[in-house]
């Protein structure tokens, strides 16, 4: 009788970066002949994967742990968190292990420790593309780790360390996997998404023998040539995004730019270590959506951070009404332990931080509710996400996963997530929109 494979569980927590992490710890483990299994009790030992981003992700990440070490008592720490290993340790002296960001060979080495693997890895079957997290007809690709910003409410590069690219080979070929296992839309995520390949100096890599520089609009071209929907987070207003423009316009990735712009008051971007010019930022947005009518942008911004006076969220409001953006998140600043914003003085209360939370959201429902509303009629080419028995849950080229809206058909359908479908929009609310199949 065949002895039974080690059983794993694995939390993943915090931002697609470190989904991308888990993934690829997950690959290795089934690579060597682990199992995993979804529940504490049924484990040999649990994996937490944490974020330590902000104090809420780091209370949420220490609950687990506990959680885990409660129900299991044999539990390996990684991610973003485990800088801070003294303090996990003082909290919880019993986990076997602590890794930091990103330290896969680390966590693998403490995985043989107390649990060695089943097999040798060569016999091992996984698929091409690896393990994954998400559902199958999409996925992150991470492009690069770090950053090279200094903004004061962050601490991701004490986290995750400065700038390091890919190279664009290996990028693209992961990309090439992931289409051929059946993915049709791809997530390009980093920390800083425009920068991609400023550390590598731009060096030239191939692509299938291709000479090509190692930046983002190199990047664009290449993902734009396999047969699925190509999407880019993180992205910041800088010059070399000019390039990606164009790219868009001709339907080759999506018009699509997740772009964290945290403010509007240059006062308080000054503050924040940002850049600081918005008026440079309203003429690029303007100029690309020249290029590029269909481009829909998404941004974050940060409400109640140090120092805001009631004129600066005003300023806000005010760029907010007039960069119209698509798609909008919202948060109160929250501390974050080790980041320079701490030390500001003139904290705003929590309690006028959420009142300006809610005029803030106020003011971009409208917005949202305006630009939803002029698709009505429309016919657009959407991706089924979910079908269920009397409507199917799609997304159409301006809505990513989990953080924007949803195209809502209505009836029952044969069809399968991961299908194309073409739609009519029939209707809208400030975040969804409505649609009829079209036969």
């Amino acid at each position: 009788m065949a002895e039974q494979a080690p059983a794993i569980g694995f939390v993943s927590l915090g931002c697609p970066k470190n989904l991308v992490d888990s993934e690829r710890i997950l690959t290795q483990l089934r690579a060597e002949g682990y199992a995993m299994v979804p529940g504490y009790e049924d484990a040999d030992l649990v994996i937490v994967n944490t974020c330590g981003f902000i104090d809420a992700a780091v209370e949420e990440s220490l609950e687990t742990i506990g959680e885990a070490l409660d129900a299991n008592g044999r539990v390996i720490v990684t991610g973003c968190l485990g800088v801070r290993a003294d303090d996990i340790r003082e909290r919880y002296p019993r986990v076997l292990g602590v890794t930091g960001p990103h330290a896969y060979e680390a966590v693998m080495a403490l995985v043989h420790e107390h649990l060695p693997a089943p097999h040798d890895p060569w016999t091992s079957l996984i698929p091409p593309q690896g393990v994954k997290l998400t559902p199958r007809h999409y996925a992150y690709l991470k492009i690069s780790e770090g950053c090279n910003h200094r903004c004061k409410f962050c601490i991701i590069p004490s986290l995750r360390g400065d700038l390091v690219s890919r190279p664009l080979g290996e990028v693209v070929a992961e990309a090439q996997r992931l289409v051929e296992s059946g993915v049709r839309e791809l997530l390009v995520v980093s920390q800083d998404t425009s920068a991609y390949g400023l550390d590598l100096k731009y060096r030239t890599d191939f692509v299938q023998g291709r000479p090509m520089e190692t930046r983002l609009a190199s990047l664009a071209k290449a993902l734009g040539e396999l047969p699925a929907w190509v999407r880019l987070h993180y992205v910041y207003p800088y010059p070399q995004v000019d390039q990606v423009i164009p790219l868009m316009a001709e339907g080759a990735i999506l018009p699509y730019l997740d772009m964290p712009l945290q403010h509007g008051s240059e006062r308080i971007l000054m503050s924040m270590g940002r850049p600081a010019a918005t008026e440079k930022v309203l003429d690029r947005l303007a100029a690309w959506r020249r290029d590029c009518p269909e481009l829909v942008i998404r941004s974050t911004f940060i409400v109640g951070y140090p120092g805001e006076t009631e004129a600066d969220f005003e300023e806000l409001l005010d760029f907010l009404r007039e960069v119209q953006l698509d798609r909008v998140g919202g948060f109160t600043y929250s501390p974050v332990a080790g980041a320079a914003a701490n030390a500001l003085p003139d904290q705003v209360p929590e309690e006028l931080k959420e009142e300006r939370l809610q005029r803030f959201m106020d003011v971009q429902a409208g917005i949202s509710a305006d630009k939803l509303a002029r698709r009505k009629g429309q016919r657009m080419i959407v991706l089924v996400d979910e079908v269920l028995e009397d409507h199917v849950l799609a997304r159409g080229p301006g809505d990513a996963p989990e953080i924007d809206g949803q195209v809502i058909i209505d009836g029952a359908w044969e069809v399968e997530p991961g299908d194309f479908v073409e739609v009519e929009i029939r209707g809208s609310d400030a975040h969804d929109l409505f649609a009829e199949m079209v036969e």
